[in-house]
């Protein structure tokens, strides 16, 4: 559990990020502008935005499937979970217009680099997993049965079902 220590050093990181990044983005639009020229930087940013919306779409599909492999199988699927969620991470970044956001998220979606943030955090996730095993039902319902007879459990058709009072309508004599 972070302390209040930890937090207060934190915390003033994530703002000075957030001013630095679109700071730092548009430095290299206009590097980047200066030496391509204004439509082909547009074009770049326009094609890496459509590669992005592909590779997650591909890779995306192809981790669900393979989630979905490891939880038949029996097995715990935490790391897929993690690409999972670095994917998606990375098709959000390529989607954001900016130069370094796309190298993050391109490198996001190459494998090896997954595995390497996968093996850094893997010591702090911890996933748990709900099976239903022999006893599962026990557990749930506790052994009870409750016996009823014909009379306890059916009502009578004639009679309206009891519900909240209602407010009287009051009819127009016109």
């Amino acid at each position: 559990m972070p302390t209040r220590k930890d937090l207060n050093v934190a915390f003033p990181i994530v703002p000075l990020l957030m001013l630095a990044l679109p700071l730092a983005e548009i430095a290299v639009f206009v590097l980047v502008g200066s030496h391509i020229g204004v439509l082909a930087t547009i074009g770049l940013v326009v094609a890496t935005t459509i590669l992005g919306a592909v590779l997650l779409r591909i890779q995306g599909f192809g981790i669900l499937a393979r989630m979905r492999e490891t939880m038949d199988a029996g097995g715990s699927p935490g790391r897929d979970l993690v690409h999972g969620l670095m994917i998606m991470l990375a098709g959000v970044l390529l989607l954001v217009p900016g130069f370094i956001t796309d190298v993050i998220g391109l490198l996001l979606f190459i494998p090896p680099v997954r595995d390497l943030g996968w093996r850094l955090i893997k010591s702090r996730i911890t996933v748990v997993t709900a099976t239903a095993g022999p006893g599962f039902a026990n557990r749930r319902g506790r052994g009870r049965t409750i016996d009823l007879d014909t009379g306890d459990y059916a009502r009578d058709m004639d009679e309206e079902p009891q519900s909240p009072p209602r407010r009287p309508r009051i009819e127009d004599d016109r």
